[in-house]
């Protein structure tokens, strides 16, 4: 048009035919209130069927310094039913590694009744917070599948043989904050079974993945960023990423109390509201953080005496950084 060629098709050329969805992917913490977050994205995939416009892959960093949307999925169909079903199973066929997403959240609300009848408002998302933001729950079948993968066992005729008794082997891993561990149990090349939190699951591996008590694979698994994901389907949806973990950490994790404010997103330290020795209260605030174009208020979750300031205005600080200590509570 600016050099004053023609344009490819008029007004008259265009009609309005079925229904169109497109779902923001944001590498966000829903959780802990929409908070952007940041990551080196170890695994990104998108399903078939589904136009991603996207400016990032696999092995790019989500940075404090953009707006951290991963993609807009956009899908069609001939009626609004039928798109919006699209746009669902879209969802839950997104594969992302590296960062927290909004991923799982996009997904309840693809399936909330309401939005599923078309009966929107601008009040709908915070009426039903409380289960459209809940953080999926791993179910004991992706936990069984996470350790499985750690175990890397081979596909061997003779895997598991040993004398007298079955090989038994233990695996620990870490979901979060969160130990995963079990005994697996090798009954033959592809028959194991895992007990895990008391309970026995029996698991038979299938071209598809290992199956836990019969059923289909509860979801699919990527080695990627040095961890193990698991992408969960159907009653098991959501993305879970499992560790190895270093007892080495365990000294330092000891070390940890309820006295630190940490940052809960990267940003930049606008302001520090408090000085060592001062007396707080709860809910006073204590520093100012900027991400994203929007400011956060960080506040004193009990009362206590300010013991240590580690932070300065205009320091940038990462996700997790502690930014003021408090003095040990005598309660």
């Amino acid at each position: 048009v600016a050099s004053g060629e023609p344009l490819p098709c008029t007004q008259a050329d265009l009609a309005i035919r079925g229904h169109a969805f497109e779902a923001r992917l944001y590498a966000e913490d829903v959780p802990a209130g929409f908070l952007p977050a940041t990551g080196r994205l170890s695994h990104l995939v998108f399903p078939d069927g589904v136009r991603a416009d996207t400016g990032v892959r696999a092995g790019d960093v989500i940075s404090p310094w953009y707006d951290p949307m991963i993609a807009k999925l956009v899908v069609q169909g001939p009626t609004r039913a039928i798109a919006l079903a699209r746009l669902a199973r879209a969802l839950d066929d997104t594969q992302v590694a590296g960062s927290v997403t909004n991923l799982a959240f996009l997904a309840a609300l693809a399936r909330h009744p309401g939005f599923v009848a078309g009966d929107v408002d601008t009040g709908l998302i915070e009426r039903d917070l409380a289960t459209l933001g809940a953080a999926p729950q791993a179910s004991a079948a992706i936990r069984v599948v996470a350790l499985l993968e750690a175990a890397d066992l081979p596909r061997d005729p003779l895997i598991g043989f040993a004398l007298w008794s079955c090989l038994r082997r233990r695996i620990d891993l870490r979901l979060g904050s969160e130990e995963v561990a079990g005994e697996i149990t090798v009954l033959g090349p592809d028959l194991v079974r895992v007990l895990l939190d008391g309970k026995v699951h029996e698991a038979r591996r299938t071209a598809l993945g290992w199956g836990i008590g019969g059923d289909h694979p509860p979801g699919a698994v990527v080695r990627a960023g040095g961890m193990i994901h698991v992408f969960g389907h159907g009653v098991h949806a959501g993305t879970f990423s499992f560790a190895h973990p270093d007892p080495l950490d365990r000294v330092g994790a000891a070390a940890v109390t309820g006295n630190l404010t940490l940052s809960p997103m990267p940003g930049l330290v606008r302001a520090v509201f408090v000085t060592a020795g001062q007396t707080v209260a709860q809910g006073d605030r204590l520093a100012a953080l900027e991400a994203m174009k929007m400011e956060h208020v960080l506040c004193a979750a009990r009362d206590g005496v300010v013991a240590e300031v580690l932070v300065i205005p205009g320091a940038q600080v990462e996700a997790g950084a502690a930014l003021i200590r408090l003095e040990d509570s005598d309660v």
